[in-house]
């Protein structure tokens, strides 16, 4: 099998940085010799009497374990595979040290009977139709009531058990009727095959990628993890240099009986974040009804009705008053506001997207009001600065326009307010004193999506 290493040569860099900190030649560490690397394969018989338990153990310190068991990988230094189905396995064990990568002389092992016990258990079944049989997945269009699209993004330590309670992070959900990018369309006829017919099987059918791949897995359903052996498993063309990871203790994150979600470590210059691929069932796709629920009800609040005066008097408080106003920044603070329904539930939703340390530190102390104190004024405070300018309203468009001022500022952030006109998306002018009002700042006609800034009553 092809082995991608650069995963585990970013793993190994604080080794290689620590000898050439010590090393005043700075030369790396001499190439180990086969026969100092120890290790050891061990059928352990007192489990299986057909040998399907075997345990990998790597005695070699200041080295990093690369198995390959036919069915899957690991990196482990000592680790235990079972083999549900009898036959000969080989099984390859390289390792990296300072000097370099050591490949080791393979171990061939027999088993002698099934043991179909590690592959009994409800999630094995979901994944795979059960023992004797295989079964295909696809990646989810959002087509078929399950998921909005075939990629979500997770903060990156997310686990099964996350998913389970509900503590599980989200902190992107892209519908793909809205970000056709994520994935060329013509995978859609792409597939991803689990079987258990004679042996953990693995097969793809990849459009994009132009290949079909053929190989083994192995799935930890106790663990939630799964690994792949001759291909990878389905993603978009497009992400797959973000991730050094495609094949060795994917975790995964929900499976029933037509779901399935496995996630991948980003590993770029974009940051550690958690690729989360959705997939569902052939079978259900194919025999999916769509239930027609109607047009989705618009979001509280969208695109109100205000009396003649009515938004003039909620932003500013009447005649001869003022109101201050503050970014929501710990509750709701910035929405995509698409065809009335926007997608964020509160600060979650949005950090790090978009909402980040930089706008935490923007948003305290500052605030902005609106007066009429001899005219429409409006102020904004931030870091101890005060500007000043009047504002407009057009009554007709609920738009206001902000002159010689801003909304707050925030300049190294591609979420910066920059134009001068607001439009009122979102208000709620019996209850703004609770709900506040969504400033939208820019508008993508196509999409029919606004971005908008949350906007609360402060003191």
């Amino acid at each position: 099998m092809k082995k991608i290493l650069t995963f585990f040569t970013l793993l190994f860099l604080p080794m290689l940085f620590l000898a050439s900190c010590q090393d005043d030649d700075h030369e790396l560490g001499a190439l180990l010799n086969k026969s100092d690397v120890k290790f050891r394969v061990m059928q352990d018989r007192s489990a299986d009497a057909g040998g399907n338990t075997v345990v990998l153990i790597n005695e070699t310190p200041g080295t990093i374990s690369m198995w390959d068991f036919e069915t899957g990988t690991s990196t482990r230094m000592v680790d235990t595979v079972r083999y549900a189905f009898k036959g000969q396995y080989t099984i390859q064990l390289s390792v990296l040290t300072a000097g370099g990568k050591v490949d080791l002389d393979p171990v061939t092992i027999q088993v002698t009977e099934d043991n179909l016990n590690y592959v009994n258990d409800p999630l094995w079944t979901f994944l795979t139709g059960g023992v004797g049989k295989e079964k295909t997945w696809i990646l989810d269009y959002g087509k078929h009531g399950v998921f909005d699209g075939p990629l979500y993004f997770y903060e990156p330590l997310t686990t099964w058990q996350n998913m389970q309670d509900g503590t599980a992070k989200l902190g992107w959900a892209p519908a793909y009727a809205d970000n056709s990018w994520i994935i060329p369309a013509a995978d859609m006829a792409s597939t991803m095959t689990f079987s258990l017919k004679g042996g953990p099987f693995f097969r793809t059918h990849k459009v994009s990628e132009a290949k079909d791949e053929t190989g083994t897995y192995s799935f930890n359903a106790k663990e939630h993890t799964i690994s792949t052996s001759g291909g990878t498993i389905l993603r978009s063309p497009g992400f797959i240099a973000n991730a050094s990871n495609w094949t060795s203790n994917l975790v995964v994150l929900s499976l029933t009986e037509k779901s399935l979600q496995i996630g991948v470590r980003r590993t770029n210059n974009e940051g550690d974040y958690l690729y989360v691929w959705n997939y569902i069932s052939k079978e259900y796709a194919d025999n999916y009804v769509p239930v027609d629920a109607g047009p989705r009800p618009k979001d509280e609040g969208f695109d109100p009705t205000f009396k003649p005066g009515e938004l003039l008097n909620m932003l500013t408080g009447g005649p001869s008053s003022g109101r201050v106003w503050r970014l929501d920044a710990t509750g709701n603070p910035i929405d995509w506001i698409g065809k009335g329904n926007g997608w964020t539930t509160g600060h979650a939703s949005s950090r790090d997207w978009g909402w980040n340390n930089s706008w935490d530190a923007a948003a305290t102390n500052s605030w902005i009001r609106f007066d009429r104190f001899g005219g429409q004024n409006y102020t904004r405070s931030q870091n101890g600065v005060q500007t000043t300018g009047t504002f407009t309203i057009d009554e007709a468009t609920n738009e206001i326009t902000l002159v010689g001022n801003t909304l707050i500022q925030n300049p190294g952030s591609w979420m910066n307010p920059a134009g001068n006109k607001l439009k009122v998306v979102k208000a709620f002018p019996s209850d703004f004193q609770s709900k506040g009002i969504w400033f939208g700042t820019s508008y993508d006609a196509a999409k029919d999506e606004w971005f908008a800034f949350h906007y609360v009553l402060g003191n």
